[in-house]
């Protein structure tokens, strides 16, 4: 979940899928529904997809059991060499080095080096050769936490650091700002109907590899056209939503019908009783308006 996402936004739906989720026995029964339902609204949908494939594998191929092994850990979906490196560090106390942006950071200034000038390969070396042996899981979560809290990209907190009598860059650290490339995000638009009726809504499944892959969508308002006739449009509301590298632009037309109609159409849809809508993978902005409705 902390993969490009901060604590504070992950920390609620962290806790509300430990909560849905409390061991690996229950998410090996899980269905991939239900993972990307406890992951709605957090985004970068790809990481709920993994872990359903992962949950998959360890049932298959390792009796059910988290492998203990860096060799088996990498191959799992979703999980580098860092990621990697942390789990067999912190859970199984099996020093291995990490190196994730914070971790970058805290070496090259507590060695005076140059970032920019580092390679992969280097900084690996170094992570390696840093690492505590004696204490990985304290090192580790360390390391970590001191790039996050102290060692920050802009001005660090050299006098709070716990390691300042020994870092060869401490009160005297060289920031750089970058100026940032002026970057213009792609303009996606939709137009999407979503049908209801008193107990119902009408939802597709996204089976396309594209932008919400596996969710549950309105229909795209092209491929309901020829039904429109028989409900009556109740909102028509225009939706701007933000992702990483591409903008959304909806249009979202809200319908009503008098009863669930027999939809034919090679897409994978469903009448969903409105009280087990939180049962479905939905994208942040289709949750809010089903909310409100």
């Amino acid at each position: 979940m902390l993969q490009q996402t901060q604590v504070k936004t992950v920390i609620p739906y962290f806790k509300n899928f430990i909560k849905k989720f409390p061991s690996q026995k229950k998410l090996s029964q899980a269905s991939e529904d239900q993972v990307l339902a406890a992951w709605s609204g957090l985004g970068f949908y790809r990481r709920a997809r993994n872990i359903f494939t992962t949950k998959e594998i360890i049932k298959n191929n390792y009796g059910n059991r988290f492998p203990n092994e860096f060799k088996h850990i990498i191959e799992l979906p979703g999980i580098g060499k860092s990621t990697a490196g942390a789990i067999m560090s912190l859970a199984y106390h099996d020093p291995h080095p990490i190196l994730d942006g914070n971790v970058k950071r805290v070496i090259s200034r507590f060695l005076k080096k140059e970032l920019d000038l580092l390679k992969e390969a280097e900084l690996w070396k170094l992570s390696q050769e840093m690492m505590n042996r004696d204490d990985c899981f304290s090192y580790t979560q360390g390391i970590m936490d001191l790039g996050a809290t102290i060692c920050t990209p802009s001005n660090p907190s050299c006098s709070e650091c716990p390691v300042n009598s020994k870092c060869l860059s401490a009160f005297n650290v060289r920031t750089v700002k970058k100026d940032r490339a002026v970057y213009v995000k792609k303009v996606i638009g939709m137009n999407l109907s979503l049908i209801q009726t008193e107990k119902s809504l009408l939802l597709v499944k996204n089976e396309t590899d594209s932008i919400w892959k596996n969710l549950w969508l309105p229909f795209n308002s092209g491929s309901i056209k020829n039904y429109i006739k028989n409900f009556q449009l109740v909102a028509n509301q225009k939706i701007n939503h933000e992702l990483t590298h591409r903008r959304l632009e909806i249009n979202l037309k809200i319908y009503t019908s008098p009863k669930e109609l027999e939809i034919k159409t090679n897409q994978t849809y469903k009448w969903i009783k409105k009280d087990r809508i939180g049962e479905y993978g939905l994208s942040k902005p289709i949750s809010k308006v089903i909310k409100e409705l």
